[in-house]
């Protein structure tokens, strides 16, 4: 299972991390991010100790995901080193999400 993002450790987690770390923002209710969430827990398995790969729940953290303008769900960004370099919207099929992670190792 994807690791959760808190606002807790959302800094350490993220924006420190010295991998590549891919960030989906769900909600329990979106339809389209129940079927994105295997997907992004399979990616969590797979890229284990080369990427980062965690679950902003919208609806308890707020705060990140008004920082990050994320206004439709399911959003996935993908940062290195504390940066946004990437960004997908919406159901994506897992190996476009891996190709993106591939692209930053």
């Amino acid at each position: 299972m994807a690791l959760q993002i808190t606002i807790e450790n959302f800094e350490e987690m993220v924006l420190n991390s010295d991998k590549p770390v891919l960030v989906d923002f769900w909600a329990e209710w979106c339809g389209p991010c129940r079927m994105v969430g295997p997907i992004v827990d399979e990616l969590h398995t797979e890229y284990e100790g080369k990427a980062i790969v965690g679950k902003v729940n919208v609806d308890d953290q707020q705060e990140i995901s008004a920082k990050y303008g994320i206004r439709n769900i399911p959003t996935i960004l993908f940062f290195k080193g504390g940066e946004i370099v990437d960004k997908n919207v919406g159901v994506a099929p897992k190996s476009d999400l891996a190709n993106k992670i591939d692209a930053l190792l």
